[in-house]
């Protein structure tokens, strides 16, 4: 009997005051997972029997004010504080998403903080490399000066300046060599880290090794990029002394030709600076490399130089707090020791041990940056994230981080599942965290 709302009291699977010619709010329909209150599920419903599936809300049913289908505080999709959209995924040291500056700095931290062995353990061996011929010239120069302090006259040993000179040479030339072989193994461990991978130093330069022609060959040609017009601005300042131009013409063309060639470095430097980074995991080429870090670039030039010069500081200063202490007690201590030979030798390990401290800190500061620069940017001009999350949910559903993962990296590839391959055992643990 009609109560005059169009709705018959009583009915099954209708809430009074529900009209009857509109579906019932519960979904009582054919393969539907909810049922009317007091209505059991079964053949008769025609719900499915036993439990709802995993991922439909459950409870009891809603109050007043309560969406129907949802449970009290329950929401059907989750989400961020004030309903903002839900985290992206974070396997490893960063999430999957274009990166934010701060989200740079974090996964470089993390990278150390998350594999200290490799990371901080390679570093420490190649700072100390760099930092050892360094502090023989500048403990000899230091010990040199000690006889001043007794005669202001008395000139400083030609041989100290040879010394230091020479000792900087080196180092520099050292420097060069380990910097470009740790940075290709850093970024390769950068790479497995990204999906929460772990890599032993061995592994990294097992896997590193046959790309250091290429790393050698990109930093090559770029320091030929920038050296060449830096030789001809030179040549260019000579020429005009010795024509007797006047002093204002070679200073106005040598402010000019110093700014422009600022510019240039800076340029140059940005765009090319993401190629060790395409060397090592997409294994290209030199010429291919640097094309490619050429074309990532564009779009985020001013992004890309920004992050690069704040970088650049952090590492100077972390170097220089780190380095000062042993540095000046190194200085005191050559001078008044007036320039003994056990006085030099000191002072020379308390220089190498301030300045492979702070480089220690500083070359993977450098390296994790300019890697997770090089994923942030694809993310942004290709839609990487979409790659590295499909690959990620993979991972963790099978709880291991496969070494296959390194190929996603690698656009010849197609990735059909870095965790597809193999057993478990192989690679790394995913994280629990």
């Amino acid at each position: 009997m009609s109560d005059g709302h169009g709705s018959t009291p009583g009915a099954p699977g209708t809430p009074p005051g529900w009209a009857s010619n509109q579906p019932p709010p519960y979904g009582n329909a054919p393969g539907s997972p909810w049922t009317a209150p007091g209505t059991a599920p079964g053949p008769a419903s025609g719900a499915p029997e036993g439990p709802p599936p995993q991922g439909f809300p459950q409870g009891p049913p809603p109050g007043p004010g309560q969406p129907y289908g949802q449970a009290p505080h329950q929401q059907p999709y989750p989400q961020g504080p004030y309903g903002a959209p839900p985290p992206a995924m974070r396997p490893g040291i960063i999430p999957l998403r274009p990166l934010g500056l701060g989200d740079i700095l974090d996964g470089t931290i993390k990278l150390m903080r998350s594999n200290p062995k490799s990371v901080l353990g390679l570093s420490a061996i190649v700072a100390a490399l760099a930092a050892i011929p360094l502090a023989v010239g500048q403990a000899s120069m230091l010990g040199s000066l000690a006889p001043m302090l007794e005669n202001p006259n008395a000139a400083p040993a030609e041989e100290s300046f040879l010394a230091q000179y020479g000792g900087s040479l080196l180092s520099y030339g050292v420097e060069f060599v380990a910097v470009t072989l740790l940075t290709g193994v850093l970024t390769r461990i950068l790479g497995r880290a990204v999906f929460g991978g772990r890599m032993t130093a061995g592994e990294a330069w097992k896997l590193t090794r046959s790309r250091v022609p290429t790393l050698f060959g990109v930093v090559v040609v770029t320091l030929v990029a920038l050296l060449v017009p830096l030789a001809l601005v030179v040549g260019l300042l000579l020429a005009l002394g010795s024509s007797g131009a006047g002093n204002a013409v070679v200073g106005i063309v040598g402010v000019t030709a110093a700014v422009a060639f600022v510019i240039y470095t800076f340029f140059v430097s940005t765009r090319l600076a993401l190629a060790p980074a395409a060397a090592v995991l997409e294994r290209r080429g030199v010429a291919d490399s640097l094309r490619r870090s050429w074309n990532l670039v564009s779009g985020g030039f001013w992004r890309t130089l920004g992050i690069l010069i704040l970088t650049q500081f952090i590492a100077f200063l972390i170097g220089q707090v780190l380095a000062f202490p042993f540095v000046l007690g190194a200085s005191f201590l050559a001078l008044l020791g007036g320039g003994t030979t056990g006085s030099q030798i000191i002072s020379a390990i308390l220089i190498a041990v301030g300045v492979t401290l702070g480089s220690m800190i500083a070359y993977p500061l450098r390296a994790g940056v300019n890697g997770l620069l090089y994923a942030d940017r694809r993310m942004r001009s290709e839609a990487f994230d979409l790659v590295l999350q499909t690959a990620a949910i993979e991972q963790q559903r099978q709880g291991w981080v496969h070494a296959s993962a390194d190929d996603l990296w690698d656009p010849s590839v197609t990735p059909s599942g870095p965790a597809s391959h193999g057993s478990p055992g192989q690679g790394a643990p995913w994280p629990h965290s």
